[in-house]
């Protein structure tokens, strides 16, 4: 199943593409510190401090040493806690690692800081389609869409299809015309329940 899921979404981009995405051309992005023009800023590239993008760099340099790779990432965590590079660094790292439950507890945590840039309630649930504008091409509502689909994906690749689907329905819900093309997942989603009643 989870292998069905990872195929499917690998053509809308998955997980990765989905992060990726909310920080088109992030390769180094600043501290929100719950100011929304912060993030705007720091999803375009700016205000990285320097020992925490040397940190990534280092990461970069040795990411074959598994252990020494994570330890870099990690430093970097603590140095940026809130900056959109180094969470998508380490969320990357442990995507292409294949360490799922890891990724979600930091994509998650960029969930978190999606939704504080953004003025959203915390819970996703309580997320609703009028409280921002959604449909804007403002780097900052795409950004927590974007953080919504790759948790998605992730809790379906973990084998929790109900929030899975829970969190598919809100994208629908807050992306009506499917910017980050949800639908993919959703129809794999679908085909999968399919399965099941045959």
């Amino acid at each position: 199943m989870a292998t069905v899921i990872a195929a499917a979404a690998s053509g809308s981009a998955g997980a990765d593409g989905a992060l990726a995405g909310a920080v088109a051309a992030t390769t180094v992005a600043s501290a929100a510190a719950g100011s929304l023009e912060a993030l705007e800023h720091a999803c375009f590239g700016e205000g990285l401090p320097a020992p925490a993008e040397h940190e990534l760099q280092l990461a970069s340099c040795c990411y074959a040493a598994e252990d020494v790779a994570e330890r870099h990432l990690l430093r970097a965590c603590e140095l940026a806690p809130e900056h959109p590079a180094t969470l998508i660094g380490l969320y990357r790292f442990y995507f292409y690692r294949n360490r799922l439950d890891e990724a979600l507890a930091v994509g998650m945590r960029c969930q978190e800081l999606a939704a504080r840039a953004n003025g959203l309630a915390p819970d996703w649930t309580m997320v609703r389609g009028k409280d921002i504008n959604f449909s804007s091409l403002s780097v900052l509502p795409r950004f927590y869409l974007f953080t919504l689909k790759a948790c998605a994906y992730l809790r379906l690749r973990l084998g929790d299809l109900n929030c899975g689907g829970a969190m598919l329905d809100k994208l629908t819900e807050l992306d009506p015309t499917d910017k980050v093309n949800g639908s993919v997942l959703r129809g794999v989603l679908d085909r999968l329940g399919q399965d099941d009643e045959e």
